[in-house]
């Protein structure tokens, strides 16, 4: 059964993103069995489809979007969720637009909220940043107490973010992949992008990463070249805001 509803962020509406990038997801979800997205208006309608070819992982449970899903400020009453997401990732694998980093204790609650704490205070401008960072603004995407993934903002950039990092990073727990919600999540962030007076922003992916490829030119990403870096070769696209 169909379902729409609007999304909010915390303390105000959720500026959508590129209706254009949304039906694109539609169109390519539809034909390979996962969520898909519908632009109408304010309104998002997602819709609940088995996947095709009977291609999910037995042994991984799927997290069931129940609702729709939001983007979030980090909350440390999401620690469960999230840790169960990291399991899926693997206690070593790296999610990008997290903010994890490796001096970063998140087992006990008490670390995670420091944690949630630190991210939060990463968008404020007036306060400095660790060696090597940049300000930056993180998002989780949730459906009520379930953590989905993480998609963060960098306010600028360095030379490591120019050359291989880019604006903006994304990730999805495994179980909640094929849905759209990367496309839908970096649509709602390039609104934000937008309102910090930014003109373009630089998104990078790995070469065989497809389905980055189809969320970041699904949002009007045009493709600058293909390069080695520093943590392997890249695809780096800017978007026109």
């Amino acid at each position: 059964m169909e379902r729409a509803v609007h999304a909010e962020w915390t303390g105000g509406p959720l500026m959508r993103g590129r209706a254009e990038a949304l039906l694109r997801e539609q169109r390519e979800l539809s034909e390979s069995g996962g969520f898909h997205a519908t632009f109408q208006r304010s309104t998002l309608a997602w819709a609940r489809r088995p996947p095709a070819g009977g291609d999910r992982r037995p042994d991984r449970p799927t997290v069931i979007v129940r609702g729709m899903p939001e983007l979030i400020a980090p909350s440390p009453h999401l620690h469960s969720s999230w840790l169960d997401a990291q399991r899926e990732w693997g206690a070593d694998a790296h999610m990008d637009g997290g903010g994890l980093g490796s001096d970063d204790e998140v087992d006990t609650p008490e670390g995670f909220a420091a944690w949630v704490e630190r991210l939060r205070r990463c968008s404020d401008r007036t306060l400095p940043v660790d060696h090597g960072r940049v300000h930056a603004t993180y998002w989780w995407i949730a459906d009520g107490d379930t953590y989905l993934g993480a998609i963060d903002l960098r306010h600028y950039l360095n030379g490591f973010l120019l050359d291989a990092g880019g604006h903006i990073g994304y990730s999805v727990r495994p179980s909640a992949r094929r849905r759209g919600l990367a496309t839908w999540a970096l649509g709602a962030v390039l609104h934000e992008a937008r309102v910090l007076g930014m003109d373009r922003v630089l998104l990078t992916c790995d070469p065989d990463n497809e389905a980055s490829v189809r969320t970041i030119e699904g949002n009007g990403g045009r493709l600058e070249d293909v390069r080695d870096t520093l943590i392997g070769p890249k695809r780096r696209y800017w978007i026109d805001l």
